[in-house]
């Protein structure tokens, strides 16, 4: 049961109410109130601070909970129970609250007459444009609980995709904060302590490069707040900039191009592609639709217009294949194997395929960056290491110089 704040008119006294009421759902609430011989004007969650973080915990919705819902969804529609009563022991399996409001919601429009793909439309931050489609190509075609299968397919497929791009990211950057932390400690602990033991000596002078860490560590260490201040807002402006899209545009062929994740970020599209159409055509959903929904999916605005190229393309009477031939967002092998599918009438085959072999090369992948970057990082290291020790033992080697001379 749910908390929600209402205001009401009392009809009799033209008065206004605000009280709270326990419902499962929204338009439970309307009822209850009603039953008092109220009209209902305002129907909130009863704690505004709760709907406030509700509104940012609903982003976080996280895929295994939606992939649970799908499949359990799916087996219980196949064993051929009514579709309001599947997902209502669907919900009372979830344990994510943010997700089961939604479900709660899904399940009063259900019961006021809408179809399950519309009340979930009503849901973009749960169910996005794929989840739809499928769900309205699966009530078309009296295969719901099949789209429901596909989904989740699908979702654990992107989710591992993901997953291994992330690893492939976690590496680097804890070594570069690892790194980050060592010079820090050395500049602003270490490098104080060699001016302390130069300004003994009457005439002594540090070596240049000594002189040019210590006025950083002198600025960090008496200005620190500057520091922070510059970071802070460096964080912002550049998170808002990634955003923008100038920003996305500049971030999202970075990731194609920049070595060495390049290639893997450019793979990692090329399966999200087949994947997400491998998906949608074996739905029955329309190839046009399809090339629509699939350049929202990938993530990359670069490989997103290349798709919408391609849509106007074959809303011309142009193969899909050669619509994406010489595409310079595309992998040779992408319309080389669509091609062969719509040639031999086994899109939907040849997609899937695709789709396997670049999952696979993405696994590759990550593992040949994992290869490379440890040698590029100790070098990287290295140079930081000794610039750290030149730093700090050039005027130790000074100052023994002048100790032997004199």
């Amino acid at each position: 049961m749910l908390s929600f704040r209402y205001t009401a008119r009392d009809p009799a006294t033209g008065q206004y109410v605000k009280a709270e009421v326990q419902a499962e759902n929204e338009s439970a609430a309307s009822k209850l109130i009603r039953k008092e011989g109220l009209v209902p004007i305002d129907i909130t969650l009863a704690d505004k601070a709760a709907t406030g973080l509700l509104a940012k915990q609903l982003n976080r919705i996280k895929t295994k909970d939606k992939v649970l819902f799908s499949r359990q969804l799916s087996t219980l529609i196949n064993a051929g129970l009514p579709l309001v009563q599947s997902l209502r022991n669907v919900n009372d399996q979830t344990t994510s609250k943010p997700f089961k409001v939604i479900i709660n919601k899904v399940i009063a429009d259900v019961e006021a007459g809408a179809t399950l793909s519309t009340a979930m439309a009503k849901h973009p931050e749960a169910f996005n444009t794929i989840y739809i489609s499928l769900i309205a190509a699966g009530e078309a075609s009296g295969t719901l609980d099949k789209a429901l299968e596909r989904l989740a397919i699908q979702q654990e497929k992107d989710a591992d995709l993901i997953s291994k791009v992330r690893g492939a990211m976690i590496y680097p950057i804890i070594v570069i904060f690892v790194m980050l932390g060592v010079v820090g400690f050395m500049i602003v602990k270490v490098l104080p302590q060699v001016q302390v033991l130069y300004d003994g000596i009457p005439g002594a002078t540090l070596p240049l490069i000594t002189r040019i860490m210590l006025a950083i560590a002198n600025f960090i260490i008496h200005q620190w707040y500057i520091v922070i201040i510059i970071l802070v807002l460096l964080a912002f402006f550049t998170t808002r900039w990634a955003r923008t899209g100038p920003g996305k545009e500049v971030i999202d062929k970075l990731k194609m191009k920049l070595w060495p994740v390049g290639p893997l970020f450019v793979k990692m599209y090329m399966a999200r592609f087949a994947r997400t159409g491998t998906t949608l055509v074996s739905s029955g959903v329309p190839l046009i639709q399809m090339l629509e929904i699939t350049a929202n999916s990938v993530n990359n605005v670069h490989v997103a217009r290349s798709i919408d190229k391609a849509a106007e393309k074959v809303k011309g009477g142009k193969a899909l294949s050669d619509s994406l031939q010489n595409d310079p967002n595309f992998l040779e092998l992408v319309p080389n194997m669509l091609r062969i599918g719509e040639q031999s009438g086994s899109l939907e085959q040849m997609l899937a395929k695709t789709a396997d072999y670049y999952e696979k090369e993405v696994d590759d992948q990550v593992k040949s960056i994992s290869t490379i970057i440890e040698p590029v990082l100790m070098v990287i290291l290295g140079v930081v290491a000794f610039i750290i020790v030149a730093a700090v033992l050039l005027p130790i080697y000074g100052l023994a110089g002048q100790s032997f001379t004199n």
